[in-house]
């Protein structure tokens, strides 16, 4: 009998599942997604997360005489890695993290993952041994987990379609703290939802008033008619934790899970 090694060896003898090439190929761009939605879906579930505050943010502002790799600009901004870790020490005590009903846990921080003002608000949910999560990105310079998100809950994605639609499809409330592109694209992307009700109409709040009325003139968009005055209410503003917690407070609780239309 003539030897098979080759037939055995080439890449087309693979089962479907474990050929990288073939996984990786464009044609599955489709089936990726849904993996990288699947994993993180079936972990939530798992372990009981019905609904959580996302906190988005600045990774590149960081803790007063911490990490000097921020920008040197970001320096000035380190007030708020101390009112995000802030944040996520309320929340997750006063928002229902730490004492699940019927194995669900609400309210639970979800962050991007990364460094900055993301640690900062795991960071938060963690000094007071509430779990929190870590959805991460992976970047051409590769993002590092911060060491402060629930390891069970940390996750790794290729995709930002995926990654923004586990950011908003459990979300109870959305806080931004000052940031950059990424920041604003999170923003924006959960904004149009609760806007066109393609989500649930949720609290949106921008902790720094005087930073976010700067970024973006909301008064031009109101003056050109590009957007209207009940569009505009959508957004609340606070100067700090507590404020931003109290916007909160009055609104969420723990409605059923909803993936919104991305």
């Amino acid at each position: 009998m003539p030897d098979n090694d080759l037939q055995k060896l080439s890449p087309s003898y693979r089962l479907p599942a474990s050929d990288p090439d073939f996984i990786l190929s464009d044609s599955m761009q489709g089936v990726r997604y849904l993996l990288e939605f699947a994993k993180a879906d079936e972990r939530l579930r798992s372990l009981g997360v019905r609904t959580t505050i996302v906190v988005l943010g600045s990774a590149r502002i960081r803790e007063a005489n911490g990490d000097a790799r921020g920008a040197p600009a970001a320096a000035s901004m380190a007030r708020w890695y101390d009112e995000a870790r802030r944040f996520g020490r309320i929340v997750s005590e006063r928002g229902g993290a730490l004492a699940p009903i019927d194995g669900q846990r609400d309210n639970v921080i979800a962050t991007g993952g990364g460094p900055g003002l993301m640690e900062a608000a795991n960071r938060g949910a963690c000094d007071v041994g509430a779990p929190s999560i870590g959805f991460n990105i992976q970047l051409p310079r590769e993002q590092e987990p911060n060491p402060y998100s629930t390891p069970e809950l940390t996750f790794q994605f290729h995709s930002f379609t995926m990654r923004k639609m586990h950011l908003a499809m459990r979300a109870a409330g959305v806080v931004a703290f000052p940031g950059g592109f990424g920041t604003l694209a999170e923003l924006f992307e959960v904004l149009t939802l609760v806007q066109t009700r393609k989500g649930r109409l949720i609290p949106l709040v921008c902790v720094d008033r005087s930073y976010w009325t700067q970024v973006i003139n909301f008064d031009v968009l109101l003056d050109a008619g590009v957007i209207s005055p009940a569009d505009l209410r959508l957004l609340r503003f606070a100067d700090d934790a507590e404020q931003a917690w109290q916007e909160l407070a009055s609104s969420i609780g723990a409605p059923a899970v909803l993936a919104p239309e991305l």
